[in-house]
């Protein structure tokens, strides 16, 4: 199954996501809306409450024809280093004991099949799995689901990422890709996941609906599109023989959720998993702007309740705190039960939810999308008012979780973290003169703009998110050497801002204009080129240098509007 086969793909424009390259479009007519398979639930609504338009060029009834899509970084596939994987541990054991009752036909008949295998290679994955063998099931097979998804192709399957970049999960074990290979060759692992594609892609395709209507729903409402050239990847897989566990995997840009087929489609945990997709990258963008509000994380770790993970990560704290506020905007909610989840989200420490959750309101009535509202969004929330009505909250005393009958039958949900800069320094004066300078700046006002940013350099005096400010400065004083000097500063020599993707990104972009005003054009062409080989930049500095570029060829832009 190639991944341009199992593509799934969306066009906000007409709201429509395709699965595949050959998309198959439901006959129906504009009179004749699509009947509903009995017991299906029904598509997710926009929070207008209006369905997601339907998909133009509509088949005659009784045809299904198939059309092509555009390339996205949105995908739902199999993937054959899971299904391998999962046919080696049921040939080693896992879940050799539980009962099978209420299992699909193809997870039982597959483990049956593989505990009768037999080979040397057989033999070394059983003995690696009796010696990595944990007490907990589910916490074991979360080890192996992390290995599959950062494990390459067959028939190697060698790993994807450094040993210094891989989870702590795949390090424990070392050496099992190895003996993968050998049991993927002896027992022809290759055919069988062959002669599975049909019941795979019948699975993918059953996955359609609710999947497309929760992105479109969600990237509507945050005015996002998708954008394939962007290398931070969504992916579903399909994976039947891990049953009923939902696993969400976060390996630095690469998102991804292990979901086990058709039936029972967990929305609220794809919905979740795709808007971390989305707003993950704004606070470490700007972490100057919630550098601010640090007293309110500080608070809220105290909560019992709140995840271990959290307790010492700002930016993925702001972030789990923003996603639970916007999945309230797209749930359909009586006030009286949103009022009840917010104060459940406070108790468990979750304490931004609600002013995030306030300061919606604002973005919807607001043009520019989340990704360039988002410092206006962190800005407005009053931070004294706030840590004076959290101190006054009494959190949730920490309890033992509930245990289902099955213990893989539970949402996992783990972030592999991203390096983040570690340029800003631990002063909250300075962090409030970085982020007042920014405010002048978006107001025009280079006079009080460059006071507060030469605030902070008085005290720290290669501080690059404050040069960097001055370079803007410049540039609205319309000071093209001053702002040369500077941003020439940012991007070459010891000064250099190589721990602030965003800082040296842009800086590269404001030299290529200057150099393009002064009718030097390689010099231009030379500083694009850099911002597109920043590690890390910001998406849109990176359709800025690829328009940029194209304007000099006289090719047409690929930014999106």
């Amino acid at each position: 199954m190639t991944n341009d086969l199992r593509k799934i793909l969306m066009t906000a424009l007409c709201g429509l996501l395709a699965l595949g390259v050959a998309t198959r479009v439901s006959a129906q007519t504009p009179a004749q809306p699509q009947a509903q398979e009995p017991g299906a639930k029904p598509a997710e609504q926009s929070p207008a409450g209006t369905p997601a338009p339907a998909a133009p060029g509509v088949a005659p009834p009784g045809h299904v024809r198939y059309q092509n899509a555009p390339v996205t970084n949105v995908t739902v596939d199999g993937n054959e280093a899971m299904f391998t994987t999962m046919c080696a541990l049921l040939a080693s054991g896992f879940e050799a004991n539980v009962s099978s009752e209420n299992w699909k036909p193809l997870r039982a008949q597959l483990r049956e099949r593989m505990q009768e295998q037999q080979g040397p290679a057989v033999d070394a994955v059983r003995e690696f799995y009796k010696k990595h063998e944990l007490a907990d099931s589910g916490t074991m097979l979360s080890q192996y689901i992390w290995f599959a998804l950062v494990a390459g192709p067959s028939p190697k399957f060698a790993l994807t990422l450094k040993r210094d970049e891989l989870p702590p999960e795949v390090i424990a074990l070392e050496g099992f890709n190895e003996l993968l290979a050998a049991y993927y060759q002896e027992q022809k692992i290759g055919r069988l996941w062959r002669s599975m594609q049909p019941t795979y892609n019948r699975e993918i395709d059953g996955l359609h609906d609710s999947v497309s209507q929760v992105i479109f729903v969600a990237t509507n409402y945050l005015r996002e599109l998708s954008n394939p050239s962007n290398p931070r990847t969504f992916t579903i897989i399909v994976e039947p023989l891990v049953g009923r566990i939902t696993n969400v995997r976060n390996s630095g840009d690469h998102y991804s959720i292990v979901l086990s087929g058709a039936n029972d489609v967990p929305v609220d945990v794809v919905r979740h998993a795709y808007l971390h997709f989305l707003l993950d990258p704004l606070p470490l963008q700007y972490p100057h702007v919630i550098a601010a509000k640090r007293p309110l994380f500080d608070a809220a770790a105290h909560a019992p309740r709140l995840a271990v993970d959290l307790k010492d990560d700002p930016p993925s704290f702001f972030s789990e705190c923003l996603v639970r506020a916007v999945e309230l905007k797209l749930k359909r909610m009586s006030p009286g039960e949103r009022e009840a989840v917010i104060a459940a989200d406070d108790s468990d420490g979750y304490v931004l939810v609600r002013p995030l959750f306030a300061g919606l309101a604002g973005f919807e009535g607001s043009e520019p999308a989340m990704r360039l509202y988002f410092p206006d969004l962190v800005r407005k929330i009053d931070a004294a008012v706030e840590l004076k009505r959290v101190q006054a909250l009494t959190f949730a005393p920490s309890g033992t979780a509930v245990q289902t009958a099955d213990a893989t039958a539970a949402e996992v949900v783990a972030r592999q973290r991203k390096q983040r800069p570690t340029t800003l320094p631990n002063d909250s004066e300075a962090i409030a003169a970085l982020s007042e300078g920014e405010r002048r700046i978006a107001e025009k006002n280079p006079r009080a703009a460059e006071a507060s940013f030469q605030r902070v350099l008085a005290k720290y005096p290669d501080q690059t998110r404050a040069w960097y400010g001055l370079g803007l400065v410049a540039l609205l004083d319309h000071d093209g050497v001053r702002a040369k000097e500077v941003f020439g500063r940012l991007t070459n020599g010891d000064h250099a801002a190589t721990q602030d993707p965003l800082v040296l990104t842009w800086s590269h972009i404001y030299l290529a204009r200057i150099y393009d005003d002064e009718g030097q054009r390689e010099q231009a062409k030379t500083e694009y080129h850099a911002a597109l080989d920043v590690t890390g930049g910001p998406e849109q500095a990176k359709q800025a240098a690829q328009k940029g570029l194209a304007a000099f060829t006289g090719e047409k832009s690929t930014e999106r509007p």
